[in-house]
């Protein structure tokens, strides 16, 4: 069968594949569209599996809301030029959109939820694949339910998002909250959540600086604690001085409002990933010399 532009230009529209993969697999399949928009999921997902290995760690956080709850998404991929490509924020938004209506709690079953387009966050981030040519993966997700209470987000341009749940305050107030966490990255909201073992590591480290200085064990104590509640103080969000006012700390601004953080989440583009780096010379002899 002859495989007109414009089968190819239907195929193209439908998956979002390259030309020529479009033509390659309608004359396989003797242009059955349907038979080929199958073929060409098939091949999403082995490119998928090829480029698993690859590094992702560039990327953008989305978000969605709605009158019940809020949720944020990191969606990775491997440069930044492709974190900017609007096929790649449209599926990131999607994806937002599937952590806020689901009740699933990871992301492998978060893979499983149909979104637009009548496929799964899984077969659209394959087929995403195939387009773009470059490993995308869903790296993790937060949603936070509003019970009555005032859930409000904070986009940091498209790499860092966060999350507040504030009871007895407004929308307003939430996101000067949430501005603050995005800027200062405190640990927890208070001293109480604040995990012993990385108190442990930190007085061990300030035992260590303050034995150097061959003060008595007394005084050592007192160093020690000393450096301990700063160390607190400038790790939760509570002891933080509120970044639009550093004249108050965010405990006090909240008192004054009558108003207590409930919840928070910070998502930051490819916290804690390897990077990946090049050296674009190298690649370019490496494919000289083969």
């Amino acid at each position: 069968m002859a495989i007109s532009a414009a089968m190819i230009k239907e195929l193209r529209e439908r998956t979002g594949a390259g030309m020529m993969d479009c033509k390659k697999v309608l004359t396989e399949v003797d242009g059955d569209m349907e038979l080929a928009i199958e073929e060409l999921r098939k091949k999403g997902a082995a490119a998928a599996e090829k480029k698993a290995g690859r590094i992702a760690a560039e990327g953008i956080v989305a978000s969605a809301q709605n009158e019940s709850a809020s949720a944020l998404v990191e969606i990775n991929c491997e440069t930044d030029f492709v974190a900017k490509d609007e096929s790649f924020k449209a599926f990131s938004a999607d994806v937002a959109n599937a952590a806020l209506t689901s009740n699933v709690n990871d992301v492998e079953g978060l893979g499983a939820v149909v979104i637009d387009g009548g496929v799964t966050v899984e077969e659209a981030r394959q087929e995403l694949i195939i387009k773009i040519g470059e490993n995308i993966s869903v790296r993790r997700f937060a949603k936070i339910a509003a019970d009555g209470d005032t859930v409000s987000c904070y986009l940091h341009g498209a790499r860092i998002g966060v999350l507040v749940k504030l009871t007895g305050g407004d929308n307003e107030m939430g996101r000067d909250i949430a501005m603050h966490i995005a800027a200062s990255n405190p640990l927890c909201i208070s001293e109480a959540d604040m995990d012993s073992a990385v108190v442990q590591k930190e007085k061990q480290i300030f035992v260590a600086q303050a034995e150097e200085s061959g003060k008595p064990a007394e005084i050592i104590e007192k160093m020690v604690g000393g450096r301990i509640k700063k160390f607190l103080k400038e790790n939760t969000l509570l002891g933080q001085p509120f970044v639009k006012n550093p004249d108050q700390t965010v405990n006090e601004l909240l008192d004054s409002a009558g108003a207590s953080v409930v919840a928070m989440t910070r998502f930051e583009v490819g916290e804690g990933l390897e990077k990946r780096s090049e050296d674009f010379v190298a690649e370019v002899m490496a494919q000289v010399g083969s």
